[in-house]
């Protein structure tokens, strides 16, 4: 099959294009998503940041001031894990796929008790005592999850007054949330994680959405750059050769009087123009002289 400078040109420019475009979706979409991965981790990490901030704040501040209360009526609010939660529950209103849990082995507060796969995160967390920070994901309903963990150690000798034995917790205490939950703990032990958990399907999402525009805009670059090279390659390169070719033809068939080639320009072509209206203009010397 017989192909024209202009089609062999496109086709190996489509090649190359065809080849780049597949690397560069690979790429893009490995990083794409590695990034948004990477975006909803630190989002999540901030979030356990401001639980530990309410933490310590709550420890420091809110449990002095009701320590004579708590003689008479118990309050939740004392305790750093309930007004963790709480705090996270009111911020992540403005985040709906977030969801956050300070789930623990064996807790006071029922709603804090471990699920199946939570008690692997912390039995995790038990076993390596020098991991600060466990990332992972699963299979939920919805989806994908990814989840981030840190641990719930008992650093603070003061949280064993509630949580060793039964008799000697606050009896306020005991009389709301019973004589069998959350004791027995120890010091330095790790007794359950703040667990921080959104659906993949949204850094996904947002990551395909970022994809398929890059996609988009680079095939627009393509046609753009394709339009542009073959009408430079016209202008340039194959008008001119065609109209060298037709000199040539008419050169061939004796018709000196024939337009000579334009050899305007210092390129490889106008050189070959020039060299050629030489040839000519001797050929037709030539000629001439041997009619005489």
């Amino acid at each position: 099959m017989k192909l024209s400078i202009a089609a062999k040109f496109n086709l190996v420019f489509v090649s190359i294009f065809a080849v780049g475009f597949l690397a560069a979706g690979v790429v893009a979409d490995r990083l794409l998503k590695e990034s948004a991965r990477e975006e909803t981790l630190q989002n999540a990490r901030l979030l356990l940041e401001a639980a530990k901030s309410v933490r310590g704040y709550t420890a420091s501040q809110i449990q002095p001031l009701l320590k004579n209360q708590m003689k008479f009526e118990f309050h939740p609010q004392s305790v750093p894990s309930y007004s963790a939660v709480e705090n996270l529950n009111v911020i992540l209103k403005s985040y709906p796929d977030f969801s956050y849990k300070e789930a623990t082995l064996n807790p006071t507060n029922p709603r804090d008790k471990a699920s199946d796969w939570e008690v692997d995160v912390v039995q995790t967390l038990r076993n390596k005592p020098d991991m600060k920070e466990f990332v992972g994901e699963r299979d939920t309903a919805t989806g994908r999850s990814l989840y981030i963990a840190r641990p719930l150690q008992i650093k603070d000798p003061v949280c064993l007054g509630c949580h060793t034995t039964a008799a000697d917790a606050p009896k306020t205490m005991v009389d709301i949330y019973g004589p069998n939950n959350g004791f027995g703990w120890k010091l330095n032990e790790v007794v359950g994680a703040q667990v921080i958990s959104v659906p993949m399907a949204v850094p996904l999402a947002r990551a395909d959405s970022i994809f398929k525009t890059f996609m988009a805009s680079l095939f627009g670059v393509f046609v753009a750059v394709f339009i542009a090279l073959n009408v430079m390659v016209h202008l340039f390169v194959t008008r001119r050769i065609k109209r060298l070719a037709t000199v040539a033809d008419d050169v061939s068939m004796g018709k000196f009087e024939a337009d000579e080639f334009d050899v305007k320009g210092n390129d490889e072509i106008s050189g070959l123009g020039r060299s050629f209206n030489r040839m000519r203009t001797s050929l037709n010397s030539a000629l001439k002289m041997l009619e005489e």
